[in-house]
């Protein structure tokens, strides 16, 4: 065992000579100490206080089960248990996701220049935390409207379970509901890790600002872009590669660009964006309207009208 102890921390030492490792240790160093002299507001962090990304991934797997227990729940669960199970995963999911409250919020309190106060933190968490689990049947109702409109939308669909356990469009959403529920309490850090955790498993991007009502099918779902400040309405149905973006970035007078202003299209009731369409700018799609694909899309769409490439009429679209 010691023999062994003494061959690794030669070779170890080997290879610091070898790659010049401390002077890459302090090169490192001093360019930390440049990023957080420039960035005076993050200097004085101290530990890694930030929302962990794999303890997220847990926390959102957790809640999937939670919501649809005999689809994304554990395999061996049976409806007897349902319940029962629920309970237990809910003691331990809304704990960790506390945790990551209080980390999200510490963050803020920091960059923002707050003092911090560990009291108001925890209390402000527990009451955020607390709130969430409130809304988690009416999570579980409207995500219930998406998956009858995949199933409705979709004629390749067998069942609604077949939805829920196949369909990235279905996942997105799940998480996109989640994560606005934390956007909306100004967790924005919390909401984004949600949001790319998603994006990461599915291919599909959505900002957690984004505004979606009930009965919303995103169908296969690859490239799918919606942007922070976006407004859907109801039954709305869109394609792969779609993008919901802004047209262009306004800038304040010292040349930055502005963070907080409604950028992004208005979909309305019952509309239906076929593949790669691309519309931006803060215009709206009336209620009913059909947007076909490879459509380049830059002003407001008038209800009940299509848009496609060759200018046809609704009835060849």
């Amino acid at each position: 065992m010691l023999s062994a102890w003494i061959v690794k921390v030669v070779s170890v030492g080997k290879y610091m000579t070898q790659w010049n490792i401390p002077n890459i240790v302090d090169e490192l160093q001093q360019a930390r100490n440049e990023w957080r002299t420039q960035r005076k507001s993050l200097k004085d962090f101290g530990g890694r206080e930030l929302p962990s990304k794999d303890e997220i991934k847990k926390i959102m797997n957790d809640l999937c089960g939670i919501l649809f227990p005999m689809r994304l729940g554990p395999p061996d669960l049976r409806q007897q248990s349902e319940n029962f199970y629920i309970a237990h995963a809910l003691e331990k999911t809304l704990h960790s996701l506390l945790e990551q409250v209080k980390l999200n919020l510490t963050y803020d309190y920091k960059y923002k220049k707050h003092n911090e106060n560990a009291d108001v933190i925890e209390v402000l968490a527990q009451s955020i935390v607390s709130e969430f689990a409130q809304k988690l049947p009416d999570l579980r109702r409207i995500l219930d409207t998406d998956v009858i409109a995949a199933y409705d939308g979709d004629p390749a669909a067998r069942s609604v379970d077949e939805v829920l356990l196949c369909y990235p469009g279905i996942l997105a959403i799940i998480y996109h509901r989640i994560a606005h529920e934390f956007y909306k309490k100004d967790l924005s850090l919390l909401a984004r890790l949600i949001a790319e955790i998603a994006h990461s498993k599915t291919g599909i991007d959505i900002h957690p600002g984004a505004q979606v009502d009930q009965g919303f099918f995103i169908d296969h779902g690859t490239g799918v872009v919606i942007g922070e400040t976006c407004i859907i309405g109801k039954n709305v149905r869109i394609y792969q590669a779609v993008t919901l973006g802004a047209k262009r970035f306004e800038i304040d007078d010292s040349g930055r660009l502005q963070k907080e202003y409604a950028r992004h299209p208005i979909v309305e009731d019952n509309v239906v964006i076929y593949a790669g369409a691309t519309i931006l700018g803060r215009i709206t799609i009336g209620q009913g309207a059909v947007i076909g694909g490879n459509v380049w899309i830059t002003q407001s769409v008038a209800a009940n009208s299509a848009v496609s490439q060759s200018s046809a009429t609704k009835s060849e679209v």
